[in-house]
């Protein structure tokens, strides 16, 4: 327990150390502004103090600093990231110095040396580049130099190095930054952070053995890639494992900023991740033999409640006319939420499980209406096929863009209980928090560990049975069918808002349909 304990007071230590970087720029209120900037910094770090140990390891052999560099350049394999500064006493000076001792035209040169050691590493290209730490809007420096020097001088405080500080507490550091920024970030945080009791619940349900293949279509900052594989490494230390295979992680991202995020982390927390940019809805880039890859594993948070008519490729011909037939139910309506649930169903293999998050609507909108849904009717389809294996019903304001209550819906192509869901209402399950509620370590255990036996309990988690999903209407809120309260009914107020936006979206339509009518006829 006493290593334990030490190691958490490591970890704290180094969160308060990279916090107080992030805000030496401009303080707390305003460092969620300057992610894009610090992240690359405190990444580079840890590069340059990696590299330095690789160099010191070298220099054990051939006794000096100097010659362990010249055997580098002629051969750069012999180091993870080949580094291309040089300090002036390379005997005596870190590869760090070179950039805490600039004092002219910082941003202009610090670009020049995160561009410089990109081009020395293929793998990094386009993720430590791409910040011009000189940039200007309205003719004013974004960055001007003497915060860059604050920054970098509050970043050298700490060394990075492989006898310093291990991967995984680097990594949960540098998570704990990007939480804090998403804590800042308001609306966009979405795009970026799942938070961390979230993704590991979804982790230990996912239950990932190694050397299996986990995708995340919206990888957003990696994180939920990242908890797959530190769950997995867990498992295999309780059973004593000293070799395994690592999985094999695989990601897209669509903004650019938030991919070269993703990269990063990985690096950081020293995994290997296949993370690719670009449109995932529009042009998935994991494919194999001209067809769709699959996978053992899929975690998602995608954008909630996103609209077609943010997306102007999507109508109900993009969903039929699928070149990948990723498609099987067709159109979802008007949001496509459950488009993305199609395509992460095409992306499982036969014994493939996944864990998507979406918003509470996704479950039960359309339910209960006269007339047809398109919605609803992909709903019921992934019922009628019975690939819904459960749905976990989340606390409110968890989420770093929104203080509604989420919900993780599990599809299992080898359920275990055929014709029945695994219904869990988690929404008691969570303590107060500034700015955000958040979920004990014990509500995680126990969350997963109701989930990954089934276990019924009152006010809590039940098996429903479809038969009883389908009177339902194919609404499938644990909400709808787990009473947590002692009131005879209860309904969150998220969900009955979405319900209601439906019934306005179908009222809508058919209004349109009897004027046409009605002009048809003169009327």
């Amino acid at each position: 327990m006493a290593k334990q304990n030490g190691s958490v007071e490591k970890v704290k230590s180094m969160e308060a150390w990279i916090w107080d970087a992030a805000c030496s720029i401009r303080g707390a209120a305003d460092a969620a502004k300057y992610k894009d900037y610090i992240l690359p910094l405190i990444f580079v770090k840890r590069l340059c103090d990696v590299f330095d140990d690789e160099i010191d390891r070298i220099a054990e052999k051939v006794k000096t600093r100097t010659k362990a560099l010249q055997l580098v350049e002629r051969d750069k394999s012999l180091v993870r990231f080949y580094m291309p500064l040089r300090p002036k006493d390379p005997e005596s000076e870190t590869t760090w110095d070179v950039i805490r001792t600039l004092s002219d035209k910082i941003g202009e040169q610090l670009t020049g040396i995160l561009r410089s050691v990109a081009k020395e590493n293929t793998s990094l290209q386009g993720i430590i580049d791409r910040i011009d730490f000189n940039a200007t809007t309205h003719g004013q420096r974004d960055i001007d130099d003497d915060r860059l020097s604050k920054l970098i001088e509050k970043i050298a405080e700490k060394r990075l190095g492989l006898n310093d500080v291990e991967p995984d507490i680097i990594g949960r550091s540098y998570e704990y930054l990007i939480r804090k920024f998403a804590e800042g970030s308001g609306q966009s945080a979405g795009e970026f952070y799942t938070p961390a009791e979230v993704g590991f619940i979804m982790a230990k349900i996912m239950d990932a053995e190694p050397g299996m293949e986990i995708y995340d279509p919206c990888c957003g900052s990696g994180g939920l890639l990242v908890k797959c594989e530190l769950v997995m490494e867990e498992k295999m230390t309780l059973k004593s494992k000293t070799k395994y295979a690592p999985l094999k992680l695989y990601g897209q991202e669509f903004t650019p900023a938030t991919w070269a995020m993703s990269k990063m982390n990985m690096v950081i927390h020293d995994m290997e991740g296949d993370i690719e940019i670009g449109d995932t809805l529009k042009n998935p880039k994991f494919r194999k033999g001209g067809k769709l890859k699959t996978f053992d594993r899929i975690v998602a948070n995608p954008m909630w409640n996103q609209g077609r008519d943010s997306l102007s490729y999507i109508s109900d011909d993009f969903f039929i006319n699928d070149e990948m037939s990723r498609f099987p139910a067709g159109s979802c309506g008007g949001k496509i939420d459950w488009g993305w649930m199609q395509h992460i169903y095409s992306s499982l293999n036969e014994g493939g499980r996944a864990a998507v998050i979406l918003d509470t609507g996704a479950a039960s909108r359309g339910s209960g209406n006269q007339g047809t849904n398109k919605e609803k009717d992909v709903r019921k389809w992934f019922v009628d096929e019975d690939l819904i294996e459960g749905v976990i019903y989340l606390p409110e304001n968890l989420f770093y863009n929104t203080s509604a209550p989420g919900i993780v819906i599990f599809l299992n192509k080898a359920k275990q209980h055929g014709d029945k869901l695994y219904l869990l209402h988690a929404g008691k399950e969570f303590v107060k928090g500034d700015p955000k509620n958040y979920i004990t370590e014990a509500g995680i255990e126990r969350i997963a560990a109701a989930y990954t036996t089934f276990a019924e309990e009152e006010k809590f988690a039940r098996l429903v049975s479809r038969e009883e999903v389908v009177k339902n209407d194919y609404n499938i809120s644990p909400s709808r069918y787990i009473q947590i309260t002692d009131a005879e009914t209860y309904r969150p107020i998220a969900e009955i808002v979405d319900e209601l936006a439906a019934l306005e979206e179908e009222a809508a339509v058919y209004n349109a349909e009897l004027k046409n009518i009605f002009e048809k006829l003169g009327i």
